[in-house]
């Protein structure tokens, strides 16, 4: 998988840290007599990953230059010319962002190197460690490589040779790493964009590099992804599952099993095993047609009265009935297996998928996302499977797939990776002796994630709620009990884990670490009765992130549970109702008089402010109004359009509105990721054509509508 996608955070790409030592500093006659290299995956310097060789320049080296780096004639006399081991160099670059100090110089030098070897120079995707530390702010006067180690308390060995700089080189760019992030730039492309503006600034100064940074490969490394086959994200695995699968009892002869196989046309049993022990085989199995075929294979004609118990296997691999398909494929190519059970949010198998089912939507290369996250280990591994997100819903867009289809998408990759993290921080829990979680709990990913409505621009909005009940010490689940204390910790891990992967911490702290997100499932549902009975204006952020959310990871039927509490209650309400929708009413239109958006002075203006909130606010009242559980704000004014067939058309042009609202900041969100920009719902209203802005206008048009629609008590 490449990992040069812009998108990528700095502390997951993988990484060639060179250097080269030549004959002089003029970049139009100086030769390589040296070149090393060291590979890094995020901060890490892997110990495998080295490149060192010495070069014949095939001119003699300045004895002034062999005083510098103390390479000599002699000592490059049997070494090979560059071009007998350019392909191997460039193997060692391959998929890799090029780093070094004023790279520049080296990537000119190695460009004429390999036009002088009568071969094609490919461009190189680069960042130059000495613009980084400028953009650092690190407290030196000069940004040369001794002084940059000094104060970053880098080691250097071996100073002036090509491995030993290219080795301090990738210390110092290991320690900008989280500096750069404390700046905001988190990225591939924010580093790039950072360098290029320092450049830009200093182009023309006496400060400027003699070795400008060489031009950068234009565009996404994934753009063959314009031809993505989009079934598999517009579809759900319940949209092409076969329902009602068939379960045999595990006793059963085989050529009964194989003959009910052939009466149901299908490929694949279930198992209902009656043993409960806990372990890597147990629970229900399943039995395929290829599994009962090796056994008639292995066993002869006996293999027929073996049963059925001897073919099946276990444990039963599974996939949400509620997941794109997309993660269904990609789960069986990981596993290289053809049939998965599809689960409910209660765990229970409400269908099957085979690769007879998904044969005409099977391709591979082109879904992208697949189930790398559920292969993920650490915090490099999940950065660089959320890094491919926004290169999939570029390659939707281009396909023509809707912004709210590809939000779901975006939400359904939020939660997967939530519920990653939850379980690598368990598993760190464990590592560090702190044991296995001391009660069943169930993670909660909530707001636009949970609405599925989230775009790029995404940052963690997650809780838990845990069974204060499961404890033997009621006071244990008590805040700053033993079990409150394990789930802060293990929410800690979760959130650091996440933030390192690429979704940040959530400036308003909604997140499980923190106590008012970590509640017993007594705690919250008092918490949920005081947001409804006191209707105080300070709780209608909790509202807001609330009500959206659903279970990711742990018990989530709890979770259900709890989301169904809130629910009823606040249908019960009718004063709470109306908190809701006075809080809508506070929104202003951003359309003037004249006819022109009204818009901040970057020229930008705030979608979701004045867009997206009011209209997602008005779904939420339409769908506590009504009993409605669905989460999608399109769904749950569906939902009612069923009920009121009179307002059908009007819902249908609120719906529209919210597409094209959603698509304009995604089509942003997407341009400023590319160009180093932190993706957010402030769209630049200068680059939409006259009709795009036009519509935008109507769209807009439609939100005071909605808010109309909830205020005028139509919903009642």
């Amino acid at each position: 998988m490449p990992t040069t996608n812009p998108a990528t955070p700095l502390a997951a790409l993988d990484v060639a840290v060179i250097d080269t030592e030549t004959t002089g500093l003029d970049v139009r006659s100086a030769r390589i007599v040296q070149i090393g290299g060291v590979r890094m995956r995020g901060c890490e310097i892997l110990a495998t990953g080295r490149f060192d060789r010495l070069v014949n320049p095939g001119i003699l080296i300045p004895k002034a230059t062999t005083v510098v780096h103390g390479i000599s004639d002699a000592d490059v006399a049997a070494a090979p010319a560059y071009g007998a081991i350019a392909d191997d160099f460039e193997a060692f670059l391959s998929n890799c962002v090029v780093v070094g100090h004023t790279i520049g110089y080296d990537l000119t030098i190695l460009e004429r190197e390999t036009k002088l070897a009568g071969s094609t120079w490919t461009p190189k995707r680069a960042l130059d460690v000495k613009l980084l530390a400028e953009i650092a702010r690190l407290p030196v006067a000069q940004h040369d490589l001794d002084r940059l180690a000094g104060i970053l308390g880098v080691e250097v060995e071996g100073r002036h040779t090509a491995l030993g700089d290219a080795l301090a080189t990738a210390g110092i760019f290991a320690a900008l790493v989280p500096l750069l992030k404390q700046r905001g730039i988190r990225s591939l492309a924010e580093a790039e964009a950072a360098c290029r503006e320092l450049t830009l600034r200093r182009q023309g100064s006496a400060g400027a590099d003699p070795w400008p940074l060489a031009a950068l490969p234009p565009g996404d490394p994934l753009t063959a992804l314009s031809l993505i086959e989009s079934f598999s994200y517009v579809h759900r695995v319940t949209d092409v599952m076969s329902p009602q699968p068939v379960w045999v009892e595990p006793d059963l002869p085989i050529s009964d099993a194989i003959a009910l196989m052939m009466e149901r046309r299908i490929s694949s049993v279930l198992v209902r095993f009656t043993d409960d022990a806990p372990g890597a085989g147990s629970g229900p199995g399943i039995a395929t047609e290829r599994d009962m075929l090796r056994m008639i294979n292995t066993r002869g004609a006996a293999g027929l009265d073996a049963r059925v118990r001897e073919a099946a296997t276990r444990p039963l691999l599974t996939v949400g009935q509620d997941d794109f398909v997309y993660r269904a494929v990609g789960r069986m190519e990981r596993l290289g297996i053809r049939h998965l059970a599809a689960t409910g949010h209660d765990g229970k198998v409400t269908g099957m998928v085979s690769a007879r089912n998904l044969l005409r939507h099977r391709a591979t290369t082109a879904l992208v996302l697949g189930d790398t996250i559920e292969q993920a280990d650490d915090e490099p591994s999940l950065a660089r499977a959320w890094a491919m997100v926004p290169s999939a819903a570029r390659a939707l867009r281009a396909e023509g797939v809707g912004a709210r289809a590809i939000a779901g998408v975006i939400s359904a990759e939020i939660c997967a990776i939530t519920r990653r993290a939850a379980v690598i921080a368990e598993r760190r829990m464990a590592t560090a002796g702190r044991g296995l979680p001391p009660v069943p709990y169930s993670v909660l990913v909530l707001g636009s994630a949970g609405r599925g409505e989230s775009l790029i621009a995404a940052d963690q909005d997650n809780a838990i709620v845990f069974d204060a009940g499961a404890s033997s010490d009621a006071a244990s689940s008590e805040p700053g009990g033993a079990t409150d204390l394990w789930l802060a910790e293990m929410a800690t891990h979760m959130a650091t884990i996440l933030d390192a992967a690429g979704i940040p911490l959530c400036k308003g702290g909604v997140m499980a670490k923190n106590p008012q997100w970590r509640m017993s499932l007594p705690r919250f549902e008092a918490a949920i009765d005081g947001w409804v009975s006191r209707q105080r204006p300070e709780d209608i952020l909790n509202v807001d992130i609330f009500f959206d959310g659903v279970p990711v990871s742990g018990d989530l039927a709890m979770g259900e549970r709890l989301f169904a509490r809130a629910h009823r209650d606040a249908q019960r309400s009718v004063t709470f109702q109306k908190m809701l929708v006075e809080n809508a009413r506070g929104w202003r239109s951003p359309v003037t008089i004249l006819g022109s958006l009204r818009v901040e002075r970057d020229g930008r203006i705030d979608l979701k402010k004045h867009g997206l909130l009011p209209i997602f606010t008005a779904g939420r009242v339409v769908a506590i109004r009504n009993g409605e559980r669905a989460r999608s704000t399109a769904e749950r004014f569906r939902a009612f359009a069923r009920a009121e067939p009179s307002q059908a058309e009007r819902i249908e042009r609120l719906i529209d509105a919210h597409e094209l609202i959603l698509g304009t900041i995604l089509d942003q969100q997407l341009a400023d990721a590319d160009a180093g920009v932190t993706p957010s719902p402030r769209v630049d209203i200068k680059r939409l054509t006259p009709a795009r802005r036009s519509d935008l206008r109507a769209a807009i048009g439609e939100v005071a509508t909605a808010i109309d629609f909830v205020a005028e008590g139509q919903l009642v």
